[in-house]
């Protein structure tokens, strides 16, 4: 009798060597659903007549009614490669930018991506957001071009136009990698035909070549064009001689690293703590027997099994029972079951060693990004998206009785999807959903009502906009409310380039002990020395917060409760409670009670905030608005529809360029006149012009504009005066 997927699957997964950990990501709409399907149906865990129209990862209802994909998949299934059995443990990811933190969080748990492009489009815009989150997150890609039956059947290319289109289309890669990749990987991580680290074909069609399989089956580029002239029968018969998952399967085996290779390289980046140690060690090499180190990176809510944690565990075993402990929940839980993924279905398993991704249940308090351990250990490094929220809705059940269930359900949500913030303020009852954009809020807001069961209204959308400091502040003063404790504080502005590389997370962000060695490697190169560097005690939403007290006894003691207000201040300023963006504080100097008690949080905080707060009030601080580049393609007789688009929404055009038929166009628009942008966009094009984000930035809102905004969020929030800046 044959052995079952799942007893294959578990057998494999003690042999971290042969298991490959890999990504699907590409720009929305090139076909990567569609390509997972088909490597599905190579496993034999799909008819192979229903690859590409089933879209098996799609499994939500609005995935399926939208053809997007919204939410990260996870499946593992077995290869087999030249006599030996590989564990392909595959996340399918979505596309849409609104979408992308989905993106950012299955990086962690994977070693290499398959990014894939469409052979008529070619490189876009979230071609390059993908490639960043993933090189970001150390993960090696290699190229898979879709879609290659367009060339022919639509565009009727020759076959030399095809080859220059390929070799075009790659070089645009390589140079994304070059430009994006660490520097001891930017030459070594290059794809390249000739080593077979790229692969074309139509996951449509369930096809697929590489130079080195070519080779090995005897196959040329001319049987392709053959196919494609012969009639439908003549190209069904590729799908047999060149079946796509083998193809793509072989590459990964070959080109993308084994837990235990990636480790090495990854862990060093995504994990701040000694190296040296027990912990450290077992890490950098994946090692089974090893402290258990597990982080989630997606959490699913099963209307059977309840929430599920998915995740990468890279040290140890886990086994069904065991007590563990959350590192940023601060809580210890009991491990209920253990899954692994096969597509829409799980299946249970009692242990799992490292090396693999696989499902935990009973981590009620986890959210994506938690490291989970035995004991208290160093969590990884926070997950952080490359773009932020920046559209706000007001949400409320329209039953007043649905009340508690919608606090519930909004608490699930923030879990399943961690890039929508969740604000629930207790004193005035507002709950907020802060998003990517106006479609991330609207598939949220539609999965409230039809999934969750719960009727709401919401506001029209909202602008969430930024607060800085544009000077250096003199010293202030902040004082306990016994007047026995006294903190002293000074803020300056970051400087572009350190906010730009923070932004980027080439410096680690979170709390820091006294010596960071990557931290201070960072800093270097921003002309700081190791003494400045080793005062910074916390990296918050793109702030710094620098110790700069010398010879305090008690400052141990103090300092986390120092790091709670800077955190708190830096989520709300002093102008209209908006975060901040760009400020560093110093802490100069701290006065303290001799006592313990008489310089408690209800004594320090106060403070804190004061002195913090009163430094910005006096270093000019003004509001700063989102701006998103965006790139707008359409028809060539709508260029000056476009152009006048752009203007009329206090945009910028960057450049504006002709390609073929099309008019592309790069213009930097303000997020708060984008509302009702695609609509705008479609009557103004007659509904044959589209757009997509490449980059989201903040800069400052125009003078005339800067009152009139801060007193709207004020009369919106309703804040009394005496609560601001104070």
């Amino acid at each position: 009798m044959a052995e079952k997927m799942v007893d294959r699957v578990t057998r494999l997964m003690k042999s971290p060597k042969n298991i490959r950990n890999i990504g699907v990501c590409a720009h929305i709409d090139h076909g990567k659903t569609t390509f997972s399907d088909n490597l599905l149906a190579g496993a034999g865990m799909m008819s192979e007549e229903l690859a590409g129209k089933a879209l098996q990862l799609d499994f939500h209802e609005d995935e399926q009614a939208r053809g997007i994909t919204i939410d990260a998949a996870n499946v593992s299934m077995v290869h087999d490669y030249e006599d030996k059995e590989f564990l392909i443990n595959l996340i399918d990811t979505p596309g849409h930018v609104d979408f992308g933190g989905d993106v950012t969080r299955a990086m962690r748990a994977v070693d290499g991506a398959i990014v894939l492009i469409c052979a008529v489009e070619g490189c876009m815009p979230q071609t390059e957001t993908v490639l960043r989150q993933a090189l970001k997150e150390r993960v090696r890609p290699v190229l898979f071009i879709n879609k290659v039956d367009r060339l022919m059947k639509e565009l009727q290319l020759t076959p030399e136009a095809i080859q220059q289109r390929f070799i075009k289309q790659i070089a645009e890669v390589n140079k994304l990698i070059e430009a994006i990749a660490p520097e001891e990987y930017k030459k070594e991580w290059q794809v390249n035909v000739e080593k077979g680290s790229v692969a074309f074909g139509s996951a449509f069609h369930n096809w697929g070549m590489s130079l080195p399989y070519m080779k090995k089956k005897d196959l040329s580029f001319k049987d392709i064009i053959n196919a494609y002239s012969g009639g439908e029968e003549k190209w069904k018969e590729l799908k047999k001689k060149a079946p796509l998952h083998e193809v793509i399967l072989n590459m990964v085996i070959e080109h993308n690293p084994n837990p235990i290779d990636a480790q090495k390289y990854r862990i060093p980046r995504i994990w701040h703590g000694d190296l040296e140690s027990e912990d450290g060690k077992s890490l950098l090499s994946c090692n089974q027997d090893g402290p258990l180190f597990f982080v989630i990176t997606k959490v699913v809510v099963d209307p059977q099994a309840g929430e599920i944690s998915a995740g990468r565990l890279f040290s140890g075993r886990i086994s069904k029972g065991d007590n563990v402990h959350l590192n940023l929940a601060k809580q210890d839980l009991r491990v209920q079951q253990i899954y692994i993924y096969n597509g829409a279905k799980k299946e249970i398993v009692d242990n799992v060693p490292a090396g693999n991704i696989i499902g935990l249940s009973g981590m009620k308090a986890g959210m994506p990004g938690e490291t989970i351990t035995n004991k208290p250990s160093e969590p990884f490094e926070k997950i952080s998206h490359l773009f932020e929220p920046v559209i706000t809705k007001s949400i409320e059940a329209t039953k007043p009785a649905d009340l508690p269930k919608l606090i519930e359900v909004l608490r699930q949500v923030s879990k399943e999807d961690p890039t929508i913030i969740i604000e629930i303020n207790e004193e005035t009852g507002e709950h907020l959903m802060h998003g990517m954009g106006e479609l991330h809020l609207e598939i949220i807001e539609n999965r409230i009502k039809s999934e969750k069961g719960v009727d709401v209204n919401t506001s029209p959308p909202i602008v969430v906009y930024r607060e800085t400091i544009t000077k250096p502040s003199p010293e202030a003063m902040g004082k306990s409310p016994n007047k026995h404790n006294h903190l002293f504080f000074k803020v300056e502005p970051i400087p572009n380039d350190l906010a730009q590389a923070i932004k980027e997370g080439k410096l680690p962000i979170g709390r820091f002990k006294k010596k960071d060695n990557i931290l201070t490697e960072g800093l270097r190169e921003f002309g700081w020395d190791a003494k400045k560097a080793s005062k910074v005690r916390d990296i918050h939403k793109g702030n710094i917060f620098l110790d700069g007290t010398r010879g305090i006894v008690h400052i141990n003691e103090i300092i986390e409760m120092v790091l709670d207000m800077f955190e708190d201040v830096m989520n709300a300023g002093p102008l209209a409670k908006e975060p901040c963006i760009k400020v560093m504080v110093t802490m100069t100097d701290c006065k303290l009670h001799e006592d313990a008690i008489h310089r408690g949080p209800a004594q320090l905080y106060p403070a804190v905030r004061e002195g913090i707060k009163g430094a910005m009030m006096q270093a000019t601080p003004m509001l700063f608005e989102p701006l998103q580049v965006l790139r707008i393609e359409a028809p060539i007789e709508y260029m000056g529809e476009l152009s006048k688009l752009v203007s009329s929404k206090r945009g910028q055009l960057i450049e504006m360029n002709q390609e073929g038929t099309l008019t592309v166009i790069r213009a930097k628009m303000p997020v708060n006149e984008l509302l009702g942008w695609s609509s705008d966009l479609r009557s103004g094009t007659a509904g044959r012009g589209n757009s997509s984000l490449i980059d989201q930035m903040f800069e400052k809102l125009p003078n005339e504009l800067q009152d009139k905004i801060k007193n709207q969020i004020v009369e919106r929030k309703g804040i009394s005066e005496g609560a601001l800046g104070a």
